[in-house]
């Protein structure tokens, strides 16, 4: 390849050298000159030799004209010109010297394939070679005089000479050629036989194939070609058919020319060649015949056929050609000139430098939506452009292609710049690529965050290992800190596909770090990603599970011991429990979730070192256990969960007051997946010993799966001193009731063990007895999950039937805890039933019970079913006429008011009324009072919602009339606040309170009447004095200015109504 090379090489200077013969043989001294320019800009010293002697010579080129000429192209300066000068005759001596060294190679590989020629018994080479150095010294002869160049042929020239000078590159000497030759359009070249592409080359090929006798023989035939065509118009293909035959011609001499360049390193073997015929026979192109041996290789053996083609057989020529070359030479194409390729190199970067130039510009103009089909020419412009600056640009123009793009136009762009970064290698991905990432890390839109975001995952394999943890999770870091969620998600995404490609364990803290700031986001969104996605990278990566762990169960404890207490006073129950803010909620919330996704590694982990189970096994058996118990082998990764774990899940129970039920839920949930995972053994075991001694039940406990030094250890979690007791039953009870014996596994022990706390032990001193209310919440926790109902009422409908009379208070005080987990339907058939069964239960404390469940059931449904039953079993109540009954009754609708149906309040409404209405009995001036109070109550929460019209006036109104008649029993703040609901629902119309009171209540309508001694108000209006007995009690509150000066009035006014009711009913500001 090196020796094709080489003649395609001296082929492209020998053509030049030609071009630059003809333009000074014709005088084309500024096309020259522009020629001269180009060849030294290209680095063709040696093509250029001739020009500059010519255009440095003083004959030619005085110095002085030279030296004031303003417009002296720089090839043409004297100095510079001699320095080149002397620079070339440098050059050439060492050429002369490789020339020399080389010639002496030639004449000894000469005379080594002349002897091996000798030794050979096929003289075939030896022909073939003397014929070929006797066609070479025919190159000496100068060609024959052709006479001048006509016009026709001077044009021909000249526009191969400009079409030669385009492809070569030198476009500035083109255009000097075009504007130099004055009385010719070069522009528009004839077809004739001589314009064929790639011309002057063609030429030069056939120059190359012909002797002195071959191109007098070939202007002959092209003569007598034109005479044939004038005597004779259906030849007009010979003309075409010459030129062919002289192409083949030109390609069998180039072959020729090639053998023989490569002859001297070639082994003289006569079976080393093959002959490849070369034909015209078919659509004026090359192809190859059938073998034929014998073929001449001589000029003269090709044969011109004057006639058209297959016209007769009388020629006894198909017109064919057909030479012999090397074996190896078979599959070499025609090497194209080394400035072939530099244009088209130029031509291309040409391209690329406008493309570029252009689509900044173009950028602005085109449709948003239509933006990503720029992608493949902005992605090969940034590929091949020289210019850095230029391909920051691009890439600046890549990464804002689209102002905000949506998620699949991200992908578009996403893929091409994996498309950009494969074909460009690491260190432009690093030095263009990822800088632009970078900018774009605050930008205004988080479309284009996202984007940078997305990029860093799919862009890390095409950088650098020691970049992947520097830049790349520098950028992430940044993107971790947006206060967009999306780009926190995508970062967190992007985070965990980038970790396998670190290469070291460097980083390991810092990805730690942001592993937990992620888990801890605000955005449920972000969280659930970084749990599902990072957490797995991190532990398979890192390795680092102990670890993970140690800083998870920190973090949970640590967030709720900052929490200030729900009491200051020390010894107190509330002083053990905190008060979690919302953000420490959620931040315990998502740590105990990431403690349940490592839960599979914890599980696994103790599964592979475990001494005595297979680790294809999946559960952890009772014989493993009595292994473990031996306390022979050490197996702590299997003892971190009972002896750290649920520890620490213990005290953080422990800080929990009773209202944070969806924590305990996320516990139980995690309890039950160790169970599940861990198997029922260890559950049973390990898991309920635990629990029941945390819980302060240390009877039930069972610990001869405990080696004898854990067993010390779980020993300890037992409560202490009567306020851990308590706290012990609020907090752990719950736990172990649903996350330990609530497993599908312990429904048995579940029911086994309720029926033990509800109703076994009953007997004063009995673990359950003084933590009657405590076991009762707990109970309530564990109907949080419905699979347990079925127990619980089982055991309930026991209780109630039970003769206990404090097992059926229980009971119906366990019934109102679990009214608001329970559906319509299981009120309907279970609860309804149990409390009607009590409520007619002799003994009233059971009784009154009920009543305050049956008020917990009217707030929860508003089903017509049961509101009808409640109000039978009310009215029931009712008709006992006794007082804790009736004060039992209201209290408990009215706590159900704000929630229940129109027909409930309605019913309230008229039983408050009449109960108003009637003369009081009591002559117990407090049991009055505890009445009126809960009148009072009751009529304010009804005031709060919206009652109809004529309730309001034939209810409502009469029954505040008729509590203020018993001046006695009202409590002050009570008594104003019935004036000023009275006040407001009347509109301010006096005169039609009286009406509507004084009609329904048989008495006098009116208004000096009706306001007598006990009235709502002392004065009229105007300040009128109404009798002498009024004079004796104290002044009311009657005038709108008085009222404005109470505090009572002023709360009222000021957010009373508008908590109530929602809109304002005072017009005063707030004090």
């Amino acid at each position: 390849m090196e020796a094709v090379g080489g003649a395609a090489e001296e082929r492209w200077a020998s053509l030049c050298n030609c071009v630059v013969n003809f333009l000074l043989e014709e005088k084309y001294h500024l096309t020259a000159l522009e020629l001269l320019q180009e060849l030294q800009e290209d680095g063709r010293h040696a093509q250029a030799l001739r020009l500059r002697s010519f255009f440095s010579d003083p004959a030619f080129f005085p110095p002085d004209l030279v030296a004031r000429a303003s417009s002296s192209p720089p090839g043409a300066d004297p100095q510079s010109l001699l320095e080149e000068k002397i620079a070339a005759e440098e050059k050439l001596a060492l050429t002369e010297y490789d020339l020399r060294l080389a010639k002496e190679d030639l004449t000894c590989l000469k005379l080594e394939l002349q002897k091996q020629q000798e030794s050979s018994p096929d003289n075939t080479i030896d022909a073939s070679a003397h014929e070929g150095f006797n066609q070479q010294d025919q190159r000496d002869v100068k060609i024959s005089a052709l006479g001048p160049l006509k016009d026709n042929e001077r044009k021909d020239l000249n526009c191969a000479v400009k079409e030669y000078l385009l492809l070569a590159g030198y476009r500035l000497a083109a255009m000097t050629f075009i504007e130099e030759v004055l009385d010719q359009d070069l522009d528009v070249w004839t077809n004739s036989s001589a314009c064929v592409p790639d011309a002057l080359r063609r030429y030069y090929y056939q120059y190359l194939s012909s002797t002195t006798e071959a191109a007098e023989l070939n202007a002959n035939s092209m003569g007598e070609a034109a005479a044939l065509i004038n005597e004779h118009e259906n030849l007009k293909g010979t003309e075409s058919i010459t030129i062919k035959l002289v192409s083949a011609a030109a390609l069998t001499e180039d072959t020729r020319k090639d053998h023989k360049n490569t002859e001297s390193t070639i082994e003289g073997s006569p079976d080393s060649e093959a002959p490849v015929p070369c034909s015209t026979a078919g659509g004026g192109g090359y192809g190859t015949s059938g073998y034929e041996s014998g073929t001449d290789t001589s000029p003269e053996g090709i044969s011109v056929n004057g006639t058209q083609h297959g016209a007769g057989n009388s020629q006894g020529n198909s017109g064919s050609i057909s030479v012999y070359v090397s074996e190896d030479k078979v599959n070499t194409e025609i090497v194209e000139s080394p400035s072939i390729h530099k244009s088209s190199y130029k031509m291309a970067l040409e391209t690329i430098k406008i493309v570029s130039d252009a689509l900044p510009k173009i950028v602005p103009y085109v449709l948003i939506n239509h933006r990503e089909e720029l992608l493949p020419l902005i992605i090969c412009a940034i590929e091949r452009h020289p210019d850095s600056d230029v391909r920051d640009s691009l890439t600046h123009t890549l990464f804002n292609l689209i102002k905000r793009p949506d998620g699949q136009q991200r992908r578009i762009i996403m893929d091409a710049c994996v498309e950009l970064a494969t074909s460009v290698g690491e260190m432009r991905t690093e030095t263009e690529l990822l800088p632009q990432c970078w900018e774009q890390i605050n930008h205004q839109y988080e479309e284009r965050r996202l984007l940078v975001a997305q990029s860093c995952g799919e862009l890390a394999i095409y950088v650098r290992p020691e970049i992947r943890d520097s830049l790349i999770l520098s950028i992430v870091q940044q993107l971790v800190e947006d206060s967009a969620t999306v780009v926190r998600e995508a970062a967190t995404h992007n985070l965990a596909l980038l970790l396998p490609l670190f290469p070291n364990m460097d980083k390991y803290y810092k990805v730690e770090e942001l592993l937990f700031q992620l888990v801890r986001d605000p955005s449920g969104v972000v969280v659930d990603v970084a749990l599902r996605e990072l957490v797995p990278a991190v532990v398979g990566w890192g390795g680092k599970l102990d670890q993970i762990l140690r800083v998870l169960l920190s973090h949970i404890l640590a967030s709720a011991q900052r929490c200030p207490s729900v009491s200051g006073v020390e010894g107190t129950i509330d002083s053990h429990l905190r008060v979690l803010g919302e953000q420490e909620r959620w931040t315990i919330e998502v740590l105990l979730r990431m403690l349940t996704e490592l839960l599979p590694f914890i599980h696994q982990k103790a599964i592979e070192t475990c001494p005595s189970v297979d680790p294809s096994e999946n559960y952890i058996s009772e014989s493993s256990l009595k292994l473990y118990a031996t306390g022979e082998t050490e197996w702590s990764a299997f003892e971190w969960m009972h002896t750290e774990c649920l520890p620490d899940l213990i005290k953080l129970a422990c800080l929990l007051p009773a209202k944070e039920d969806s924590l305990r839920t996320v516990i139980t949930k995690y309890l039950l997946a160790v169970s599940g995972r861990y198997g029922k053994d260890y559950l049973e075991h390990i898991m309920l010993p635990v629990f029941l001694i945390a819980a302060g039940d240390i009877d039930s406990g069972d610990f001869i799966y405990f080696p004898l030094s854990i067993q010390s250890k779980v020993r300890g979690f037992r409560p202490k001193t009567s306020v851990a007791e308590k706290i012990a039953i609020i907090c752990v009870l719950p736990l172990l009731l649903s996350g330990i014996l609530g497993s599908p596994s312990s429904r048995q022990q579940l029911e086994e063990y309720l029926r033990k706390l509800l109703i076994q032990n009953t007997k004063d001193g009995s673990f359950s007895m003084h933590h009657t209310a405590e076991i009762i919440d707990a109970i309530r926790f564990l109907c949080i999950f419905e699979e347990h109902h079925g127990v619980i009422f089982h055991i309930l409908w026991e209780m109630v039937v039970s003769s206990d009379t404090n097992l059926k208070t229980s009971a119906a005080a366990l019934l109102k805890a679990l009214v608001p987990y329970v559906g319509v339907k299981v009120a309907s058939t279970h609860v309804l039933p149990a409390l009607i069964t009590l409520g007619s239960d002799q003994n009233s404390a059971v009784k009154y019970a009920s009543i305050d469940a049956l008020g917990a059931v009217a707030q929860h449904f508003k089903s017509d079913m049961v509101v009808d039953k409640i109000h039978i079993q009310m009215d029931a109540f009712l008709e006992d006429g006794s007082h804790e009954a009736t004060i039992s009754v209201i209290r408990a609708l009215a706590v159900a008011v704000p929630h229940s149906t129109d027909r409930l309040r309605e019913y309230l409404l008229t039983k408050i009324f009449r109960l108003t209405s009637a003369p009081p009995t009591e002559n117990n001036v407090e049991r009055r009072r505890e009445r009126a109070n809960v009148f009072c109550e009751a009529l304010r929460a009804l005031d709060a919602t919206d009652l109809p019209a004529s309730s309001v006036r034939d209810l409502l109104l009469p029954s505040i009339q008729n509590l203020l008649k018993d001046v006695d029993a009202l409590d002050p703040a009570h008594k104003e606040a019935l004036e000023v609901i009275g006040r407001e629902r009347s509109g301010g119309t006096l005169e039609s309170i009286g009406k509507a009171m004084g009609a329904h209540l048989g008495i006098a309508t009116s208004v000096s009447s009706f306001f007598g001694e006990s009235s709502l108000l002392g004065k009229k209006e105007g300040g009128e004095q109404h009798d002498p007995a009024a004079a004796s009690v104290p002044p009311q509150v009657g005038l709108q200015t008085q009222q404005e000066n109470t505090r009572f009035g002023r709360i009222m006014r000021g957010g009373f109504g508008d908590m109530l009711r929602g809109k304002a009913k005072g017009g005063d500001e707030p004090s």
